[in-house]
């Protein structure tokens, strides 16, 4: 069990790899980088969704959005440009994850979104 989980991971950081760079690539269609954008954002940001020290819901969120946001992006690139980025990704994240301050934006104004909308709900 382990073992598969540690490959599952390793695709999963290969896939997110090959994102990135199909993000990056100029055949890749609009919607497709939006999307490649939001997923690269969401797996690089030091800030979650949900918070992992939240019992169970922490995690989910990395074991069933991460994922769904790959599979949604994958499908949105076309096949030879995802090859093309696939073979170009190929170790590029093997000294670990780049620091990039700025993928956490998108999750800080999802949270601040949500903090705004509960304030109005309970005060207004």
């Amino acid at each position: 069990m382990k073992k598969r989980l540690e490959q599952w991971s390793h695709k999963l950081k290969a896939k997110i790899s090959t994102v990135f760079m199909a993000l990056k690539h100029k055949d890749t269609p609009l919607i497709a980088k939006f999307f490649a954008f939001i997923t690269v954002a969401y797996a690089l940001s030091p800030i979650d969704l949900i918070p992992d020290f939240i019992p169970v819901l922490g995690y989910l969120d990395d074991v069933i959005l991460l994922p769904v946001l790959v599979a949604v992006t994958i499908k949105l690139i076309p096949e030879n440009v995802f090859a093309r980025c696939s073979e170009e990704a190929t170790g590029l994240w093997e000294n670990g994850k780049p620091q990039k301050w700025y993928y956490a934006i998108p999750i800080v104004l999802i949270w601040i979104l949500i903090i705004y909308l509960i304030l109005k709900c309970v005060f207004f």
